[in-house]
């Protein structure tokens, strides 16, 4: 029987907490350390951090370098990174050069980081793996497995493929991030106001990696730039938001796409639709059931379409958002661990399963 793989969850927030549950729960990781930047948190049990109801015997620390001493297999990333993007990439090539293995849930421009990054830092993190034999591999549930793994599998059945489109159909009111909600979306504020996401090129930035992804899965090359097309629209009423609530007249839905084009006709599609309450903008298309879900539209022949939703065993679908992030990431640590180092993409891994987790009661 081989050792678990020893493994550090760095952060506590919103995913973090998922993470420490998902790797206590592994039968092949053991839980090592956990990171937290608030010196509160400080010295206290993972498994209180986690809400678990009982202790893991492992206390948080603020130490960085003490953690990457102890040399642990792998580090499970789940720090906000949508506000630091090169900040924590700096973070992560300092893991891989203490020879440590990571996953993490961002930026998620490093899942495909082609023509976002300077090809400069992309051949750095290449080279420091190389060197290291500590790989990176960046993923979560969007941009994640709904959008990666999930419909080039579907691309399988395909006999001729016309376009690929990958969506999030999905009521944010429930979704606890005050900095993505309000100043990289905007809601809740002016439409004119001009939030983070809605400057040109960021959406790009932001999921162009979804859609170059899909293209080199499908052997195709691009049109460049790729398309963006952003829809904002008020709320009619009063909407509460755990987030902050969003006034009438504000902003309180928006739907996006990044379009990637081939010849001028478009072929992989990435599209949001992000409501705050679930009966705004009737004529958007709606999830089958709850509030959210991820719609993969294949047009060719067959005309297929999967409809993947969640939803928490204690708590709605922006619950089960969180955990199903963490579980992608912590889940695909032992074959992230088994790379030979560097940048490891979706397309570089092998079938990442729930090996180990099927109930025993």
């Amino acid at each position: 029987m081989t050792e678990p793989l020893k493994v550090v969850v760095w952060s506590t927030g919103t995913v973090g907490r998922h993470a420490i549950a998902g790797v206590d729960a592994h039968p092949d990781l053991e839980l090592v350390g956990v990171w937290v930047s608030n010196p509160e948190k400080d010295g206290k049990d993972a498994g209180e951090l986690a809400g678990l109801g009982r202790e893991l015997g492992v206390r948080a620390t603020t130490d960085k370098q003490a953690l990457l001493a102890a040399k642990p297999d792998a580090i499970v990333h789940t720090a906000m990174t949508d506000d630091r993007v090169f900040d924590a990439i700096d973070d992560l090539m300092d893991f891989l050069e203490a020879g440590v293995n990571v996953t993490s849930s961002g930026p998620v421009l490093l899942q495909w980081p082609e023509k976002i990054l300077p090809p400069e830092m992309i051949e750095r993190i290449t080279k420091i793996g190389q060197r290291t034999g500590a790989s990176l591999h960046v993923n979560g549930i969007d941009p994640g497995f709904a959008n990666d793994v999930l419909p080039l599998a579907l691309t399988s059945l395909s006999q001729r493929i016309d376009e690929v489109r990958v969506m999030e159909i999905c009521d944010y009111s429930t979704y606890y991030q005050p900095v993505v909600m309000g100043d990289l979306f905007g809601f809740g504020k002016p439409l004119d106001h001009p939030a983070f996401l809605w400057e040109p090129g960021i959406l790009t930035m932001a999921w162009g990696s979804v859609v170059r992804q899909l293209a080199a899965g499908l052997g195709i090359t691009l049109d460049e730039p790729l398309t963006e097309e952003v829809d904002r629209r008020a709320a009619e009423v009063d909407t509460p938001s755990v987030s902050g609530d969003i006034a009438a007249g504000t902003m309180g839905a928006v739907h996006f796409q990044l379009i990637g084009k081939v010849d001028g006709v478009p072929r992989v599609v990435l599209e949001h639709y992000t409501r705050t309450a679930p009966d705004q903008v009737p004529e958007w298309p709606t999830p089958p059931e709850g509030d959210g879900c991820y719609r993969v539209v294949i047009k060719g022949e067959p005309f297929m379409q999967c409809d993947f939703t969640h939803h928490g065993e204690h708590g709605d679908h922006n619950v089960s958002g969180m955990i199903v992030t963490a579980q992608r990431i912590v889940n695909a640590v032992p074959a992230v661990v088994a790379s030979p180092g560097g940048l490891v993409t979706a397309l570089d891994l092998p079938l990442v399963t729930g090996r180990g987790l099927v109930s025993k009661a």
